[in-house]
């Protein structure tokens, strides 16, 4: 019978299409502890329940629910509970240039953490949540928003980088061009990375352009274009399954996630208000 106190799940996501894989973890339990061991990556990771216990850097850290645990590149570590009850995470494993871009000197020296266990209670609930929506939907886009510039934060709030504020030329016309690029490619987005460098510009300083022209990031002003489109589609009779592929969703259960978002309803039920308020007969779909 499987111990359902003992549980790992892997995801593995790519930061935009056709871009470099990121793993993520979601675990729980009572009693595996971890051999020594150590990781080509920074280990980024948010303690959920429980106490973990972790032998590092010669001493014995403990982490508890809501704290950021950062071990680095080539660090030995173990993990464990440090309680009866265990404990349950989230980690995910970042090549050290997610941490590097947007901080003075680029590609240059790693970032280093002093302390491993940070109190940084809104940087851990916005990891925690992006690192759930990656894990449920892998969408590319969506990843090479979020996590980036989450771990450029993460690097410029708590490590000895110095943050990089340059200002981005004309950060307006930047973020108009990406708009217009994902408007015009939205089954198959081009990668920011790319755009970036189609622009001569970083990752971080094309994110930066875009959520201060637009207010949100790349990954969210698409699927609100996508909502958009999917809603033309649905107002013409189509299904929501169907509205889905056409307008870029991975599946219906993704374009129901930001319909919902978007407008408060799910798309089937905004296809057979449609279908009620024009006379036409309306049909029940799932949810």
């Amino acid at each position: 019978m499987k111990d359902v106190r003992e549980q790992a799940r892997w995801t593995r996501a790519r930061l935009g299409r056709c871009g470099p894989p990121l793993d993520l973890l979601t675990a729980r339990f009572n009693r595996h502890e971890y051999a020594p061991h150590a990781h080509d990556e920074f280990t980024v990771g948010v303690t959920v329940g429980g106490l973990e216990a972790i032998a590092y850097r010669g001493g014995r850290i403990v982490s508890g629910p809501g704290s950021l645990v950062v071990l680095e590149p080539g660090e030995m570590h173990t993990g464990g509970p440090a309680a009866p009850d265990g404990y349950s995470y989230r980690a995910l494993y970042a090549a050290p240039a997610l941490l590097t871009d947007g901080t003075r000197g680029g590609g240059g020296g790693l970032p280093h953490f002093r302390e491993p266990v940070l109190d940084d209670p809104e940087l851990a609930a916005a990891l925690r949540s992006a690192h759930t929506d990656v894990s449920t939907c892998p969408d590319p886009l969506e990843a090479e928003s979020r996590i980036p510039w989450l771990l450029t934060a993460l690097a410029r709030r708590h490590s000895t980088a110095r943050a990089d504020d340059t200002a981005v030329p004309g950060a307006a016309a930047v973020a108009h061009a990406v708009r217009d690029r994902l408007a015009d490619e939205l089954l198959a987005p081009p990668s920011l990375a790319a755009l970036g460098a189609d622009l001569g510009l970083s990752r971080y300083q094309l994110l930066r352009a875009f959520r201060t022209t637009m207010g949100v990031p790349p990954y969210a002003w698409l699927a609100q274009y996508r909502v958009a489109r999917a809603r033309a589609l649905l107002d013409a009779g189509l299904r929501p399954a169907e509205a889905a592929g056409l307008v870029g969703f991975a599946d219906q259960a993704h374009l129901t996630r930001w319909f919902r978002r978007v407008l408060g309803v799910t798309p089937a039920a905004y296809r057979n208000s449609v279908q009620d308020s024009t006379g036409r007969p309306g049909r029940d779909f799932p949810a």
